[in-house]
């Protein structure tokens, strides 16, 4: 489980081909002091499991499912990636709750510079609109942010200049994919009218 609120930018040093799954080397500074083999890591908002480690780096598995449904498939060496440990249960949850389960990923369709910040309008599947309202939550390639505004298929994040300057959201551009996870309490609501008998 985690919050949503992104510890570091680390970068990937390097991918390894494992049939049809990748193995992705990452490195990192501040998150590196207590991660241990079979910890979860949020990379860009997808929950992995940490298979190796060194001083710098540590080591994750992506495997077919996760690669077809979110931008780890277009990872290159290079990149840099939102990293958040999972949370502890004695930790403040200053985000929302986020499982780190990307359910889609979405297109970035507009980025407008204000003096407050950025606002970016994103493009989603509509077959998830049924989990968003205004002023409710989304995770945004693993950056817990809070939905502005919503139309039919775009909702709009207002991002302060903070989160900007500390996640990969400040290199946001048009026509850019993400990874989207909505709300988990959205989903449980979801389900349990649908049982409703």
């Amino acid at each position: 489980m985690f919050t949503g609120l992104v510890e570091e930018i680390g970068c990937v040093k390097s991918i390894e081909e494992l049939g049809d799954g990748r193995a992705f080397v990452v490195e990192a500074t501040t998150i590196m002091h207590d991660i241990k083999i079979d910890d979860s890591v949020a990379v860009n908002g997808v929950c992995l499991t940490v298979t190796d480690r060194d001083d710098k780096t540590f080591r994750v598995t992506a495997v077919a499912e996760t690669l077809h449904k979110t931008t780890l498939r277009d990872k290159t060496p290079g990149r840099r990636v939102n990293l958040e440990r999972a949370v502890r249960m004695q930790d403040r949850l200053g985000g929302h709750l986020v499982q780190g389960h990307v359910d889609a990923t979405g297109v970035i369709a507009n980025v407008v510079v204000n003096q407050q910040g950025t606002e970016v309008w994103v493009a989603f599947p509509t077959t998830f609109r049924k989990w968003l309202i205004p002023v409710g939550s989304v995770c945004l390639d693993g950056v817990a942010v809070t939905v502005a505004e919503l139309e039919h298929n775009l909702f709009k994040v207002a991002l302060i200049p903070h989160t900007l300057n500390n996640t990969t959201l400040g290199a946001l551009v048009n026509g850019q994919e993400v990874n989207l996870e909505f709300d988990i309490i959205a989903k449980y609501v979801e389900s349990m009218m649908s049982l409703k008998g």
